[in-house]
């Protein structure tokens, strides 16, 4: 061999001469199995390959790779490991200049062909396995390093490469090994080990690839994750994204991802549960990008997982109509598997959007808000479950992308098109869904994270101990009040009279009202939220809406709280001293009216004493003592009636408006009547506050709609005499003893 490597370095034109008969004598030897004859040639290929490194090395090495191809294909497992370690030596030599005739498809495809070898002995089986990958991974470094590198990232090769080394990966012990960034065993663990020696060429194989490429090199990944049926359970699916993730350059994240919401796509009518895999190895995938760059996904994301979601909605909807009067095993846990789905969905958007910056949560937020759908209501009782499914749904992304946001200003955290979207929900006959509502609001006013000091309703003995935060009201957050505050007030008020309302709901409500005077109140909004307490009160005790006995002792004992925490953080001490008088009171004669005691025992009825009762001429004589603007205080507070109400299933404060009409014969009685309300009208216009005034000149224009909407539902049946009276059905109403006068033509009637 010295004398050899001698002559062939000093006459390297003499090399490809020398390359062909060692060729010939090695392909007989193959032939006629004479393996020792043959081990000796491949030693000469490989120290003239080594030693000689001039121009004229292109025709041997030719020679030499043909003689590799002919070990590989011998069926002898001793030969295609010779072959491969001595393509793997090749692999390692820089040549000086490009091969631009040169190709490895056979090398690609036999290798490959290797790494899923069956042989009956498991030692040759893992000797085998062990060559071919060894033998992709000199490939993939032969063709990075060359010039026409680019042919490796071809689709025919990516296709065969990845899912060999997928095959071998999956065979290995513990799989939380490989779900970090890149590890690094021991070069004997390399060798003996085909799963972390296929691990290992994955991830070189995808940090080497670029921007042009990398699509190709993740592709096969699906179809081996779909052709083996790993999405369910998806633990190797999980591993594989986050090695991709991990192994690939930071800025080509998105293309991963972009991949990842494609393959969704396709498989968008798959079973729940892969569907389910698919976005929780999403959800693995963002959790890495959002680490670094994210790029120009996020709407996309969100768009398509939103897609998924009310698709999954409607697949329930199917399920649950299908099985109607007779619910079985596999519907209702196919109805758990869509929950499963609706779950990882709300899981991601929510990790995705918890790492997005301020500016883009807001953006997402109304994004989000825009998917809602726009037929917010059903009225078919059957129906109305959808509606609230799908709402809690994106309530409870838009809580998730919430969490831990931080506005400069109110009017940044709930902008106009934003609020009425959202505050929707909170009609809803769903207690958690309204609960959702709640904390959605809490993540967006609480700017300076007092929400946890105020978790749980009570009465808190000292507010200065919870050393709440607090910085003096903008003028933007003034003017939101101005204009949206009457809107906050209202959700509130209504969500107390829910008669489905726990414990949960009436804590969060007192976290609302407590949170709102902590942000945003000045005197004009303590006012208004005082007006509101009373009127919750007032609720209670006269119980127009038939609420169960906790729920007014609920309502009590919220007031109670929140009067407590008010009056301490205005620091008036008249207003403090009736508050605390009152809450003593209620201890010693009606401790059910308060929230330490009403959320554990029962009450069986509620007393009448004005001892017990928080009084609006003891708040304003207090408060008038300090400077307050009081006269709003002795006009009770009204909610706004808005179309919701108008189209809500439930009682509303319109449905308490007769439309029986009595004419009166006696004209004396209405004029001083007329007079009289004439009076109140102008003393009204000239006393109370102006939005008071906006509210009911708007609930006079809706009952107005409704009449109108009513009189064309009448059924009239005609009296049996021009002089006699009538019957008028109206929807569901129904009046009687209604004066008619008789008209020219005897078949019209008018009241």
């Amino acid at each position: 061999m010295e004398k050899l490597t001698f002559y062939a370095v000093s006459a390297p034109e003499k090399l490809d001469r020398i390359g062909a008969y060692l060729a010939e004598r090695l392909s007989r030897d193959v032939v006629r199995h004479r393996y020792g004859y043959v081990l000796i040639a491949m030693e000469a290929l490989d120290q003239l390959l080594m030693a000689c490194h001039s121009q004229s090395i292109k025709p041997f090495v030719e020679s030499f790779l043909h003689m590799v191809a002919k070990l590989l294909e011998s069926g002898e497992p001793k030969l295609q490991v010779l072959g491969t370690n001595s393509f793997v030596k090749f692999a390692n030599i820089e040549e000086d200049t490009p091969s631009y005739h040169r190709r490895y498809d056979f090398f690609v495809s036999r290798f490959s062909a290797m790494c899923h070898s069956c042989d009956h002995d498991p030692e040759t089986q893992t000797e085998i396995r062990i060559a071919g990958i060894r033998g992709i991974q000199g490939v993939v470094r032969k063709t990075v390093n060359d010039e026409l590198r680019a042919t490796i990232w071809e689709p025919q090769h990516m296709d065969k490469i990845v899912p060999s080394l997928l095959f071998n990966m999956q065979k290995i012990d513990d799989i939380d090994s490989r779900v970090g960034p890149p590890s690094s065993p021991t070069g004997g663990e390399k060798e003996e080990n085909p799963a972390l020696l296929a691990e290992n060429c994955f991830r070189e194989l995808l940090g080497r690839a670029t921007y042009g490429n990398m699509n190709n090199a993740v592709r096969p990944v699906f179809a081996h994750l779909d052709h083996h049926r790993l999405w369910d359970p998806n633990e190797f699916a999980v591993s594989c994204f986050k090695i991709i993730m991990y192994s690939i350059q930071a800025q080509y994240s998105h293309h991963v991802i972009q991949e990842i919401l494609g393959h969704l796509d396709v498989r968008k009518r798959d079973s729940p549960r892969v569907r389910a895999g698919i976005i929780q190895v999403l959800l693995e995938a963002v959790a890495i990008a959002a680490k670094g760059s994210i790029g120009p996904t996020v709407l996309e994301v969100f768009n398509t997982l939103l897609k998924h979601l009310r698709i999954s909605v409607d697949f329930e909807l199917g399920d649950r109509r299908s099985s109607a009067g007779s619910a079985t095993f596999s519907t209702s846990s196919k109805e758990s598997d869509e929950r499963i789905v609706q779950n990882a969905i709300i899981q991601t958007i929510g990790f995705f959007g918890s790492n997005l910056p301020d500016y883009q949560r807001s953006e997402i937020m109304m994004f989000i808000m825009g998917k809602v759908p726009s037929h917010l209501l059903q009225w078919d009782e059957g129906e109305n479950w959808k509606e609230i499914l799908t709402h809690s749904n994106f309530t409870s992304n838009i809580e998730q992308v919430t969490s831990g946001y931080k506005a400069t200003t109110i009017t940044n955290a709930l902008p106009a098109p934003f609020l009425d979207p959202l505050l929707s929900p909170s009609l809803m006959e769903d207690s958690e869904l309204r609960q959702l509502v709640l904390e959605i609001l809490h993540n967006l006013i609480d700017r300076h994270d007092n929400r946890a000091k105020l978790r749980g309703i009570r009465i808190i003995p000292d507010v200065s101990d919870l050393k709440i935060k607090r910085d003096k009201i903008s003028r933007q957050d003034v003017s939101f009040m101005k204009k949206h505050g009457q809107q906050l007030y209202r959700h509130i008020y209504l969500g107390c009279k829910e008669e489905d309302n726990v414990q949960k709901n009436f804590e969060l409500l007192f976290t609302s009202l407590a949170l709102t005077t902590i942000e945003l109140a000045n005197e004009e909004v303590v006012i208004d939220l005082i007006r509101l307490a009373i009127a919750l009160q007032d609720v209670a005790i006269i119980n127009e809406d038939n609420l169960p006995m906790f729920n007014r002792c609920g309502v009590m004992a919220l007031v109670a709280a929140y009067l407590n925490f008010l009056s301490q953080m205005i620091a008036v001490p008249a207003f403090c001293q009736h508050v605390s008088k009152v809450i003593e009171t209620r201890s010693l004669e009606a401790s059910y009216f308060l929230p330490e005691t009403i959320f554990k025992d029962k009450c069986n009825e509620v007393p009448h004493e004005k001892d017990l009762f928080f009084l609006t001429n003891k708040i304003a004589e207090s408060l008038g003592g300090s400077g307050y603007s009081v006269e709003r205080l002795s006009v009770p507070y009204v909610p706004q009636v808005t179309d919701e109400d108008r189209l809500s299933r439930r009682k509303s404060i319109v449905d308490t408006v007769s439309l029986q009409v009595d004419i009166l014969p006696d004209n004396n009685g209405l004029e001083e009547q007329e007079k009289e309300k004439r009076r109140l009208v102008i003393e009204k216009f000239q006393k109370a506050p102006f939005e008071e005034i906006a509210a009911q000149c708007e609930t006079k224009a809706n009952l107005l709609h409704d009449r109108l909407a009513q009189i064309l539902e009448l059924t009239i049946r005609p009296p049996p005499s021009p002089s006699g009276t009538m019957t008028i059905t109206a929807g569901h109403a129904h009046y009687q003893s209604v004066p008619v006068y008789e008209m020219k033509f005897p078949d019209l009637c008018v009241y």
